[in-house]
Parts: C-alpha cells; sequence; structure tokens
C-alpha cells in the first residue's frame, strides 16, 4: 500500500485513513492506492463496512493535489479504479462506506464525502466545492 494511505482491519470493519500532512490531498498516486483499498474491499468477503477519513485534526481531505498539478500532473490524469480517490466511480460497490469527516472536506475531498454512503461529522467539519466560484464543474461526485 501507498505511505499516504493506512489501512486497519477491525473483524469486519476497514478503516481506511489518508494521511498527506497539511492537507490530505490526493494525487493520483494516493488515488490509486485508495481505489485498490476500496477495490478490496469489495471483493473481501469477510469486510462488510469500510471508513475513510483524514489523518490529522484539520483536514479531512483539501481534495485534488494542486501542488502535483502545478508539477504537470493533468486534471483529467488517469486517477486508477474507481476514478478521483477510488471511490467516485465505484458502481457495483454493494457494501456500505462511512466518511468520517474530521476537518476541513474541500473540493474533491467534499466530492469523495458525497460519494460514501453515510457522512458523520465532527463539531469541526467544515463543506465546500470551491472550483465552482471558477466556474469548474465539480464532477468527481459533487453533482
Amino acid at each position: 500500500m501507498s505511505e499516504s494511505l493506512h489501512l486497519t482491519r477491525n473483524g469486519p470493519i476497514l478503516e481506511i485513513t489518508l494521511d498527506r500532512p497539511k492537507a490530505n490531498a490526493i494525487d493520483a498516486k494516493t488515488s490509486f492506492a485508495m481505489g485498490e483499498a476500496f477495490l478490496n474491499f469489495r471483493d473481501d468477503p469477510e469486510l462488510r463496512v469500510a471508513i475513510i477519513t483524514g489523518g490529522g485534526e484539520k483536514f479531512f481531505s483539501a481534495g485534488w493535489d494542486l501542488k502535483a498539478a502545478a508539477e504537470g500532473e493533468a486534471p483529467d490524469a488517469d486517477f486508477g479504479s474507481g476514478g478521483f480517490a477510488g471511490l467516485t466511480e465505484i458502481f457495483d460497490l454493494d457494501k456500505p462506506v462511512i466518511a468520517a469527516v474530521n476537518g476541513y472536506a474541500f473540493g474533491g475531498g467534499f466530492e469523495l464525502a458525497l460519494a460514501a454512503d453515510f457522512i458523520v461529522c465532527a463539531e469541526n467539519a467544515s463543506f465546500a466545492l470551491p472550483e465552482a466560484k471558477l466556474g469548474i464543474v465539480p464532477d468527481s461526485g459533487g453533482v
């Protein structure tokens, strides 16, 4: 697995923690790892529920990694199985996914939460689709 993603298995529960310090932003490499984790969750008959959360206390996820974009990662890059963040385009996942939002969920981070079946929020949770102010469609789950 990726160093930016931590998987913890507790009986039938899979906890997926996004751990990219500062903002838990998602680049293509992290998205691929998340897709692999969600596909393995889907295919494992012993797992019954997945919980996705952000490492740290400030950000659930700031969404797409704009630093990676500035370094040349295209906005239409191949984000791997399941689309952006590994979950927004898995249409045959018949097990529940819970987004445990523990801070800011901005842009693609909010869209990741929207792709989950349930959202549970900490008191400091905050949501935004800032790309809409720029005329960009939030097309990874925000529509």
